[in-house]
């Protein structure tokens, strides 16, 4: 009788499971492969699989305007799709850009090292050579009259201190010249009087006709003939004050002249100014006595050698540039004034930093930033603050430390797609912000309805 009882029983477990498995291969074949998988907890794996949906959707030209559905621009583009992962994650810096090794290389992205260097510079610059203005002289006469020989006539002619350059006929200088010659005189005869206040008298009116002489340009030399030989002459000689150029000749012979006609404009050129204009970002480099190197056109492969002598303190506002002023000294007379110079300034300022290329600094008006290279296609932005530069190289104050990564080429490029990202970034904080202020909402609703519950009970 039991034997019976457990066949039977056995019977009934087998028909059971046949027919569940069965069932469960119908079941299957119906709903297809995909649900049928299961994972190691016993959880089906169709359960746990969520569609990848668009939180919103933003126009391509501009990232302001989004829509919540999908939408086409005026020029028929798709809407681009925001997925909550957009905007970066796991804690980068809004902004950072993930970029293919594929697309880093078509798009021509080439990175380079911030170093710790000296930073100096060279400043190139046109100057103009000009007279030296303590060796330019006008040459003026002190007396009225006539020019009768003008011994130096023509422009550009040299002159040795002491030459004579023209005599003039003037009614003023021979009446002083009497007057000298009757001291004199006077002096002679009485030089052996007993009375010495006459003696005195008559030395005293020497020496006040001797100095008015002096005072209208007669030379020693002159005044030691006329007093050797007590005879007047007619004609007063004007000689050079030192070794020069006529650079401007003012009268010719017969001319009738006063004090106020130049004569002559006298200009020595064995030392010249070369005037050199400079920028404002290039000031902080140069000082009085940085050394400075002046080539010119019509002596190749000459290099002059001179010092910064003055900065001048005013900017031209025509140039928005600032005057330095170089002494150097001509002895061959190679440098002519008004002649154009190439000229280097060595500046002697020298500054520790940490420096990238130039070329590596996206400008944006308000901030200056960098991207950093991560790897892997990770590109970070970075506000820096930027500090002079020289050579192609950017002093780096803040922001940077010497051997991080930067992009040196196509970072427009990463620049226009991570403002995108970081634009995306914030309109996903503003969605998260909003859909927790309405959970807040809700809790306190239900809060407010859990107590006006109790308050009834």
């Amino acid at each position: 009788m039991n034997k019976q009882l457990v066949t039977a029983g056995s019977l009934v477990v087998i028909a059971t499971l046949a027919v569940g498995l069965s069932t469960g291969y119908w079941y299957g074949a119906k709903k297809g492969p995909a649900e049928m998988k299961t994972m190691e907890n016993g959880v089906s794996a169709g359960s746990s699989v969520e569609e990848k949906k668009a939180l919103f959707y933003r126009n391509p030209m501009n990232p302001n305007i989004t829509s919540p559905i999908p939408a086409k621009d005026e020029m028929g583009m798709d809407y681009i799709p925001v997925y909550a992962d957009a905007g970066g994650g796991g804690g980068e810096t809004p902004g950072t850009v993930l970029i293919d090794p594929v697309t880093v290389q078509d798009i021509g992205v080439r990175t380079a090292v911030a170093v710790r260097q000296i930073l100096s510079r060279k400043v190139r610059a046109v100057g103009r050579v000009d007279y030296d203005e303590e060796l330019v002289t006008k040459v003026h006469p002190k007396v009225e009259g006539w020019v009768e020989n003008l011994r130096v006539n023509k422009t550009g002619e040299k002159v040795g201190k002491g030459d004579v350059l023209l005599s003039i006929y003037s009614p003023q200088l021979v009446a002083s010249q009497q007057e000298y010659v009757l001291a004199l005189k006077n002096l002679a005869a009485l030089e052996d009087s007993p009375y010495e206040e006459i003696r005195t008298g008559a030395l005293e009116l020497v020496e006040s006709s001797r100095k008015r002489l002096e005072l209208l340009d007669m030379s020693p030399r002159q005044l030691d003939e006329l007093q050797a030989t007590l005879k007047v002459k007619k004609s007063l000689e004007i000689q050079s004050p030192f070794n020069g150029i006529v650079m401007h000749l003012g009268v010719r012979e017969g001319d009738y002249v006063m004090p106020k006609t130049q004569l002559y404009m006298l200009a020595d050129l064995s030392r010249v100014w070369v005037y050199v204009d400079v920028y404002e970002y290039e000031l902080p480099w140069l000082a009085v006595g940085d050394k400075a190197e002046i080539t010119t056109v019509s002596s190749p492969g000459k290099v002059f050698s001179g010092k910064i002598a003055y900065i001048y303190p005013y900017m031209e506002s025509a140039t928005r540039t600032v005057k330095i002023r170089i002494e150097l000294e001509n002895k061959g007379f190679q440098l002519k004034p008004e002649m154009f110079a190439n000229v280097v300034l060595q500046g002697g300022e020298q500054v520790e930093a940490v420096v990238v290329p130039s070329e590596a600094i996206v400008r944006s008006g308000e901030r200056n930033q960098l991207f950093i290279a991560r790897g892997e296609g990770k590109f970070e932005p970075r506000p820096v603050t930027v500090g002079i530069s020289a050579d192609g190289l950017s002093q780096i104050t803040e922001g940077l430390e010497a051997g991080e990564r930067v992009v040196t080429s196509s970072q427009f490029l990463i620049d226009s797609e991570s403002k995108l990202r970081e634009a995306t970034a914030k309109m996903l904080e503003a969605l998260g912000s909003a859909a927790e202020d309405e959970d807040m909402d809700m809790d306190d609703m239900t809060l407010d309805s859990i107590s006006g519950e109790d308050q009834n009970d």
